[in-house]
């Protein structure tokens, strides 16, 4: 299975049922991919996700998404700095490398940075791109 990173305002959006681009989600669970994170990841996703809606619905997210059998867990021990205009994103990247995920899903423009850096080669897409991708 391809692995892949999505960042958090991605999945924020994916996990929801009235998204046009809850078909990811549902590409997730049924083990499509393979979704990669690291504790930092994990930590952003329970925090935004417990803004958007509740600490227990974040809560029971992050713990979905541990008990999946397609899910790559990473702990990078290297910052690649990749990211100048948001450094906080720079956990998506080292996660992505880390796991030779060749795919971060993600609709921030600071992800642009990997375009023009020969390394390391990591594609961006948007949700739609990732959706096509997976011939959603």
């Amino acid at each position: 299975m391809r692995p892949v990173v999505i960042d958090t305002n991605s999945l924020v959006q994916i996990i929801s049922k009235r998204c046009p681009y809850r078909p990811i989600w549902d590409a997730f669970l049924a083990k499509r991919f393979t979704l990669c994170v690291s504790n930092e990841i994990l930590e952003e996703y329970q925090e935004v996700i417990g803004i958007h809606a509740t600490p227990e619905i974040a809560e029971n997210i992050v713990l979905l998404i541990l008990n999946q059998h397609n899910v790559r867990y990473i702990d990078p021990h290297f910052r690649l700095r990749v990211i100048v205009a948001d450094p906080d994103d720079d956990k998506f990247v080292d996660c992505a490398f880390a796991s030779g995920a060749d795919i971060i899903v993600s609709e921030d423009s600071h992800f642009n940075a990997l375009k023009d850096s020969p390394f390391p080669y990591i594609n961006v897409l948007s949700m739609s791109e990732f959706m096509e991708s997976l011939s959603l």
